[in-house]
Formats: structure tokens, C-alpha cells, sequence
């Protein structure tokens, strides 16, 4: 446990910048009651949706091999992919020495295993060398309260408690620079088939077009696929412009623009359409892409993306920066290796984030032999999120009217399939309809 400091630092004396307001807070928590030392440090709760961090130099300096493999996996975390992350070993004192000769970063991380006075003294002497505009987060050993403050009083702009989880670090470091007055940003989900014609546009669509109608939720669909792209045509929109013109100054692109730039097809549901034009280059820097989403995510909370069967460096960024991603194929033999092979890189990539949706599209089609679901669930190794019935006159009538299958029968297998795939994607449940009584008809009629 802690020791109280026997000269602790004045509050009038601020050991780092952070702009007042951790230190205002903390003195303002102290008032004139004492507080044991033996009190714990409550957690602070995790955010639901980490935001991504922007693109800042992060020192980090470790005490402890686990804790620097700990930053290490969280550096390779989407969220943190934009910032440059340094990792060194030594602890307060080594930081110390670092920074007698060198500027410092954005943000500095220093681990200690120290007692409470010898933290304060090295961090008095760490302020000596830091920039006026540097964040500095202690990871330390002990759960005391009166640390703690103690530390906000000095200035420091978050105290973390080893052992940490990766997930805790990025969650730090994202609400230091994460206005948390904005408006909360949009979950980004990525459908992908896993094979050519396995209908991922189609189960794409149909579950943006539920979330929006039943859910109520506002939604955007992208169609990336700027060649051969079916979202205008699946909701009978011709816009003059589209994805391609986001795509082409993403530099220029903002929630003006945007707005022009979409199709309203419902009060809840806009479309970033492809123009279907042969004569746009695709193959464009992965963080066009990028930028294009991070302005459609600032305007809406569910953006649906409609990835094409393409495997290049855009297309895998796309899906590992997902927040979801829904891969969509087929039950045979093609869609199992692909799929396989793509969940995962994907579980991979993304260490953090929950497991790609697998969804088995055209199940029962006539005259097909096809693996079953629990079948391909097992040799896939996940879950099948959804298996969506094949319907030839229901899919059918529906493209070629610009409708969704919803549309046209609500209660149908697939439509039920889908439901429940975008009430899992959105973890909200599509609200029961009440029933009308003979007697409110009734009464109806005579009004």
C-alpha cells in the first residue's frame, strides 16, 4: 500500500501542463475530508465505442516486459493505427534521461513500481524536461485513492493500475483526445462476400433498409464498388453523383458535400451510391477510403458498406477498420475455404474486436448439393450469424422493382433471417407491433 507523501506538492504548483482541468478536478474532490490511503482507485468505466486515436507520438516507458507487450498489442489496435507509438524499457528514470537531449512527444507513458514519494519526486523531475503541451499517463501498482489525486493534483493526466488490458490503454489515450462534448461518431459495418455471387450487396442492402424502416435508426449505405455497384439500382435511385466524387477529393469532402453527394431514399435511410462507370480508376490509396468514411460516420450512426469481391490494400483496410464486418458466401465448398481463410486473418488483425458475422446465403437451392450450417459452422470454427434461405421469385421480384424483400413480404424466412441479424449488428430489438382489437376497429369505423 501507498505511503502518504510527507511533502507533498503545493496545489497552487502544477508538476505537468493538461490544460487545468484534471487538477482543478482533483482538488475539488479533496475538499476538507480526509481520505484514508487505503481506499481504492474506482475504474473508470469504458466507453461502448472506442473512438479512433488521431495521429499523435506516443513515449511510452515500461517497467515491466508484460506491461511493454501489453502497449505493443495495443499499438497494432485499428484504433491506434494512426499514431506513432514508441516503446522503451526503464520506468520513470529512464525517461528522465531520455528527454534531457530530446523533445517530447504528444504523449508520454511511464510505468513505476516506486512508493508514492519516490513517484512524485520522479515525475517533478520529468516535468523539468517536458514541452508545455505534453500529456503524461503513469501506470503503477498501487489502487490508492489518495495517489491518485495526488497525481491529478500534479498535473498527471491519467492513472492507470497494471495489469492492463490492451483495450484499457487504448481507452486512455482516446479520451484525452477525443472531444467527449461531440457528437458520439457511427459504427461502421463492412458486408464482404467471400466469393463472386455470393450476394453480399443484396444481404447488405436489405439489412440497411431493416435497421432504418423497423429499427428507426438512421443509416448510411455505401457502395463501393464503383464499376459494377447495385446500390442505386436495388433502391431505384439514379443520382447524377455519388461515392465516385467522394472518392475522387476526400480532401474536400465534408457534411456539405456529403449531403449533396447522397440519396434519400426513406426519412432513416440515405445512399452513397457508385455510378457503375468503367472509366474510374479503383485502385486508390487506402486512406481515401478512409477519410471518406470518417466524414460519413461524423453525419450518421450506422454506416453499412458494401465491399466488392476484390482483394487489394484498400479493400483489406476497409475491413480491418471495420467495426463489424459481416462476411457473406455461400454454403459449398469455395465459400468454406474462403471464408475460413478470411475470419482468420481477420481475428488476426484485429485482436481486439469481436469475431467477422458469417452469414450463409441462397441455402436450399434447388438441385444443389451445399454443406449445412452446422456443418460449415464447425469446420469454419465460428458461428453462423444467419442462414438466408434461397427464394428465386422473392429476390428477384424485388430487384427488379427497386424494392427490398421486406417490402414486399415482411414475414417471409429470408426477411426473418435478415431482422435478426441487423437486431444482433445494432443490439437493439425491432419493436412488437400492437395489435388492433375488433373493438378499436369498430370504433374506427364509426369515427
Amino acid at each position: 500500500m501507498a505511503e502518504q507523501a510527507e511533502n507533498p506538492i503545493p496545489e497552487e504548483e502544477e508538476v505537468f501542463s493538461d490544460e487545468g482541468s484534471a487538477a482543478d478536478e482533483a482538488a475539488s474532490l479533496t475538499g476538507e475530508t480526509a481520505v484514508p490511503a487505503a481506499a481504492p482507485v474506482e475504474p473508470r468505466p469504458s466507453t461502448t465505442q472506442v473512438r479512433p486515436v488521431p495521429r499523435i507520438s506516443i513515449d511510452c516507458f515500461c517497467d515491466n516486459p508484460d506491461t511493454g507487450a501489453t502497449i505493443q498489442r495495443a499499438s497494432e489496435d485499428r484504433r491506434l493505427s494512426r499514431a506513432h507509438t514508441t516503446i522503451y524499457m526503464g520506468g520513470i528514470d529512464a525517461a528522465i534521461d531520455h528527454y534531457d537531449t530530446r523533445a517530447t512527444p504528444n504523449l508520454v507513458v511511464v510505468e513505476t513500481r516506486d512508493p508514492e514519494t519516490n513517484i512524485l519526486d520522479g515525475l517533478a523531475k520529468l516535468a523539468e524536461r517536458c514541452d508545455a503541451s505534453t500529456k503524461v499517463i503513469v501506470i503503477g501498482a498501487y489502487n490508492d485513492i489518495a495517489l491518485y489525486r495526488e497525481l491529478m493534483r500534479a498535473g498527471v493526466s491519467d492513472y492507470l493500475i497494471a495489469p492492463l488490458s490492451p483495450l484499457q490503454i487504448i481507452d486512455s489515450i482516446s479520451s484525452l483526445y477525443v472531444d467527449p462534448s461531440a457528437a458520439p461518431i457511427g459504427k461502421v459495418i463492412v458486408f464482404a462476400g467471400t466469393k463472386g455471387g455470393a450476394g453480399s450487396s443484396t444481404i447488405a442492402h436489405n439489412v440497411g433498409w431493416l435497421i432504418s424502416e423497423e429499427i428507426e435508426e438512421d443509416v448510411t449505405i455505401v457502395d463501393f464498388d464503383v464499376a459494377f455497384g447495385t446500390a442505386g439500382l436495388d433502391f431505384n435511385q439514379e443520382p447524377p453523383q455519388g461515392v465516385s466524387d467522394a472518392l475522387a477529393a476526400p480532401e474536400r469532402l465534408d457534411d456539405v458535400l456529403l449531403e449533396r453527394l447522397l440519396a434519400k431514399c426513406t426519412d432513416h435511410l440515405n445512399v452513397l451510391a457508385a455510378p457503375a462507370a468503367l472509366d474510374r480508376d479503383t485502385e486508390l490509396d487506402p486512406g481515401t477510403y478512409e477519410s471518406v468514411l470518417d466524414v460519413v460516420r461524423q453525419t450518421c450512426p450506422v454506416v453499412i458498406v458494401d465491399l466488392p469481391h476484390v482483394w487489394s490494400a484498400w479493400a483489406k483496410q476497409v475491413l480491418v477498420a471495420a467495426d463489424e464486418v459481416v462476411l457473406v458466401t455461400s454454403p459449398d465448398l469455395a465459400g468454406l475455404r474462403n471464408t475460413k481463410n478470411l475470419a482468420d486473418l481477420l481475428v488476426l488483425a484485429r485482436p481486439n474486436d469481436a469475431p467477422p458475422r458469417i452469414v450463409l446465403n441462397q441455402c436450399g437451392l434447388p438441385k444443389r448439393p451445399e454443406i449445412l450450417a452446422k456443418d460449415f459452422a464447425e469446420a469454419v470454427g465460428r458461428d453462423i450469424a444467419a442462414a438466408v434461405p434461397f427464394d428465386a421469385m422473392l429476390f428477384g421480384t424485388a430487384a427488379n422493382n427497386g424494392q427490398m424483400v421486406g417490402e414486399l413480404k415482411s414475414d417471409s424466412k429470408p426477411t426473418e433471417e435478415m431482422r435478426e441479424l441487423a437486431q444482433m449488428l445494432t443490439g437493439r430489438k425491432v419493436p412488437a407491433k400492437q395489435k388492433s382489437s375488433v373493438l378499436s376497429k369498430l370504433v374506427g369505423r364509426k369515427d
